[in-house]
């Protein structure tokens, strides 16, 4: 697959998981110190990984939510949590479950984090917290 064609297979699926609003805001703000970089996810992170035909798009959600717990990227997480909620049909409960999974191999400390991250998400969301 051509750089051209990864790319463009990239940008489709990270709208598909982020949503265009995100994407379009992202896009809005590329400049030349941030322009590289956004071109390297694209056509890595979302135009080689994410379109893999192994997993679909639910278990690389799972897998992305837990690994941001486990690191402790908390901007990643809120990003991924809301797209799970908002574009992945995920229920708040889905996302309870993975935190209770990440307590017991990431460590409460990071769950407990984790937790209180994705309750202010899904209370910015209006959504019911199960």
């Amino acid at each position: 697959m051509d750089d051209q064609k990864r790319r463009d297979g990239g940008m489709v699926q990270r709208r598909k998981v982020l949503g265009d609003a995100w994407v379009d805001k992202s896009v809005a703000n590329r400049n030349s110190f941030n322009s590289d970089f956004q071109d390297l996810i694209t056509r890595y992170a979302w135009g080689e990984i994410w379109t893999r035909p192994h997993f679909d798009q639910r278990t690389r959600r799972v897998l992305v939510i837990g690994t941001l717990v486990a690191l402790g990227q908390w901007d990643e997480f809120r990003l991924h949590v809301r797209a799970a909620l908002t574009e992945g049909g995920f229920a708040p409960d889905d996302i309870k479950e993975i935190l209770l999974q990440q307590a017991i191999y990431c460590g409460v400390p990071a769950a407990n984090h984790a937790v209180k991250e994705a309750s202010a998400v899904i209370a910015e969301l209006g959504l019911p917290k199960g």
